[in-house]
């Protein structure tokens, strides 16, 4: 999933950006640096002055994966997902967060730690109280370990548990459009439940344990 309209406007109104942005790169699929044709799988770069996600090709994905491209404008979203079966977070950690949904997902930019939880009309935004989230990254490697605008920490409230993965930013684009698309009734209904669940698995499929930890 792509979108020049950035995570700033994971919020917008149901049928606006998001949604029409997917559609567009689903016709065309088409690298959105160089135009070349891109298969469905691909991977995706961040403008970080726009906070915009980009489709790239292979080619240009791998200008910006080494040395000094990856601190300039342009970011390529790293592929890697970690966990840390050692250092769980517990649910008093997730109610520490005060987050009232879920699920959700955090990232850094710059020295901003923002929370973004989906709805049906998107993504809600809300900053992180910075001093809880440095003790927080302290207690748990794994948050420390995303690369700003390009990783994000993603949770997922259990009724005993909370699962807690690093992740490819793109991966909550996926999440905020899976709700959205699947979302039903009140409370979402079960085809977002199975959806959401079916992504989790994957993600946990994919992921390796974070140095230092065992599985």
């Amino acid at each position: 999933m792509s979108g020049r309209e950035g995570l700033h406007r994971f919020g917008g109104p149901p049928g606006s950006l998001l949604e029409q942005r997917s559609a567009q790169m689903r016709q065309l699929e088409q690298c959105e640096m160089c135009r070349t044709p891109v298969a469905a799988r691909h991977g995706h770069v961040v403008d970080t002055t726009r906070r915009s996600l980009m489709c790239a090709c292979r080619a240009c994905f791998l200008l910006f994966t080494k040395g000094a491209a990856r601190r300039g404008r342009y970011r390529a979203v790293p592929e890697r997902y970690l966990w840390d079966p050692l250092r769980p977070v517990s649910v008093a950690d997730w109610d520490g967060l005060d987050i009232p949904v879920s699920s959700a997902f955090v990232l850094r930019t710059d020295s901003v730690i923002t929370a973004f939880h989906p709805s049906p009309a998107g993504a809600t935004e809300r900053r992180l109280n910075p001093g809880f989230w440095t003790g927080f990254a302290a207690a748990h490697p794994l948050v420390a370990a995303a690369e700003p605008d390009v990783e994000a920490i993603l949770f997922r409230r259990g009724e005993h548990e909370v699962d807690c993965f690093l992740v490819p930013i793109d991966v909550c684009y996926r999440l905020v459009g899976t709700v959205r698309l699947y979302w039903s009734g009140v409370d979402g209904g079960d085809q977002v439940r199975d959806h959401i669940g079916e992504l989790f698995a994957e993600i946990r499929d994919k992921a390796g344990v974070l140095a230092g930890g065992s599985r």
